[in-house]
């Protein structure tokens, strides 16, 4: 490859990773007015759509679901717990495991959120099988980035 188009290939708008970088912080932007009626950040609104799947689950795997670590979930959730739309109980044989459970309020939030999956949805422009198609192609090339060792 001559220098001239490696130069070429360095450009910020030939790069997949920009692209992608662009694209996660347009949907956050797209978001944020959506999900402020709700009283929910991005990050939390993952957390309740995971337990809104599948409610009662120990923090690390909401965790591993989410693909959050300890230290960002945990804040995230004692605000969620402060606005009375999950509780926290220990488990009565292990203490250090926390399990997180959707309240009333929680629950009852899901109706309102599919509002906002429906405003999304219209807001991409894209159709469902055009979504569905980058969903699929983001979660291959996920799956390919995560079998890289990290060193």
């Amino acid at each position: 490859m001559t220098d001239e188009t490696l130069e070429k290939e360095l450009r910020l708008d030939k790069q997949l990773c920009f692209a992608l970088y662009g694209a996660a912080h347009a949907f956050t932007r797209a978001y944020k007015p959506l999900l402020s009626p709700l009283g929910l950040t991005y990050p939390q609104y993952v957390v309740m759509m995971a337990l809104w799947e599948e409610d009662d689950l120990s923090v690390k795997v909401l965790g591993e679901k989410v693909g959050l670590d300890s230290g960002t979930l945990s804040p995230l959730l004692k605000r969620l717990e402060q606005v009375q739309y999950v509780a926290r109980r220990r488990d009565a044989a292990d203490e250090r495991v926390v399990f997180i459970t959707l309240t009333d309020e929680g629950r009852a939030l899901k109706d309102r959120a599919l509002e906002v999956f429906a405003s999304i949805g219209n807001l991409t422009g894209c159709d469902i099988a055009e979504i569905e198609s980058l969903r699929d192609s983001l979660k291959r090339l996920k799956g390919h980035l995560e079998t890289i060792p990290e060193e």
